[in-house]
């Protein structure tokens, strides 16, 4: 099985494209038309240094990876079996899934790096060398709540964000170990509740837009699962707001035997992305189980019980961190073959079945 993956914003340079825009010029005339200006100026000359303004880089990665991909088809006539895309490039899955056509995401994608370049006051770090649950225990003791994850680009690689004057605050407190932390060149605070009013503008902007039902199967960012298509507008404006859920996408599709990817548009980040996911994922399988996950249960059981019993909205703490109370986003799933969780609102991330209590009613 065949997953093509789009890269999304940080992978943009100039000069990428150089082959695409001659061999695709009707194309590259249209995006021109929609944006009002030339693209292919952009990319290859950046004379005003635009690029890396979301604004502008938005726009001309979706471009960038939708001539690479129209180029594969060409020259191979496959289509791939599954699509993801990071970030941004979720556009161009969606996109390859025939959900709207080049110019409507060209439209939606304009539309979005408007409105995540008009964001001011934020910051983005990312953390290496820890996990999840190392970060949300270190931000926890000292007081740092306010900062969300955006993004789980590997088990091991997560970017923090929110409130400039946070992602500064936050710094000493992953420098004292093994940890790295490398801030990002961005003013906004990007998939994260701080993006709340673009969120909002953009689900009213997507209302007018008119959506097919996917041709293939496109994981979504927020839920690391395949697309209902029915929610599609809705995953798109949560994805503003929400993380990135990188990791637990290639996990989900990597779930799917003999499965390959192969990365479209410029550059290889994601293809350097899941070559570190696999290894860890592979060290991770060596590490004995914790406790919570040695039930001898089975967890599509755990799973269907579950669901019979919590409708999505059901509110619950966690047994085993302090995280208020938290609110059921999706119904419950078995996550990489063995994981019996749940997606919460609260978190903005994945729950084991078996480290919840249901919260009383009047609570």
């Amino acid at each position: 099985m065949l997953t093509y993956v789009f890269p999304g914003q940080g992978a943009q340079r100039k000069g990428m494209g150089s082959s695409l825009f001659d061999e695709f010029k009707e194309l590259t005339r249209s995006a021109d038309s929609v944006l009002g200006y030339s693209i292919k100026e952009l990319c290859l000359e950046d004379p005003d240094k635009l690029l890396d303004q979301t604004q502008y880089t938005q726009p001309a990665m979706y471009v960038v990876n939708a001539l690479s991909y129209y180029q594969k088809l060409r020259e191979t006539g496959r289509v791939p079996d599954f699509a993801a895309g990071h970030s941004l490039g979720e556009y161009n899955a969606l996109l390859a899934a025939e959900v709207f056509d080049f110019e409507t995401g060209l439209l939606l994608v304009r539309k979005r790096g408007e409105l995540m370049g008009r964001a001011s006051g934020g910051g983005m770090a990312a953390v290496l060398n820890a996990s999840e649950a190392e970060i949300r225990t270190i931000l926890a003791e000292n007081g740092l709540g306010s900062v969300d994850l955006a993004n789980f680009n590997t088990p091991s690689q997560i970017v923090l964000s929110g409130r400039a004057e946070d992602i500064v605050a936050a710094r000493p407190l992953f420098q004292t170990g093994n940890h790295l932390y490398v801030p990002l060149r961005t003013s906004g605070a990007f998939h994260s509740r701080y993006m709340e009013p673009a969120r909002a503008e953009f689900a009213a902007f997507l209302d007018g837009i008119k959506f097919s039902e996917p041709r293939i199967p496109v994981v979504s960012n927020v839920t690391a699962r395949v697309y209902e298509d029915h929610l599609a507008k809705e995953s798109l404006a949560q994805q503003m707001v929400n993380a990135v859920r990188w990791s637990d996408t290639v996990e989900h599709l990597l779930e799917h035997s003999g499965m390959e990817f192969e990365e479209i548009g410029h550059g290889n980040v994601l293809t350097k992305l899941l070559s570190k996911i696999r290894r860890e994922l592979a060290t991770e399988k060596r590490t004995p189980p914790t406790a919570a996950r040695t039930s001898s249960e089975n967890p599509l059981e755990l799973v269907r019980k579950w669901n019979e019993r919590y409708a999505i909205g059901s509110r619950f703490r966690s047994t085993t961190g302090n995280y208020g109370y938290l609110e059921t986003a999706t119904a419950a799933s078995v996550l990489f073959g063995h994981r019996a969780a749940v997606y919460m609102h609260g978190y903005r991330g994945y729950f084991d079945l078996q480290e919840l209590e249901p919260v009383p009613a009047a609570q």
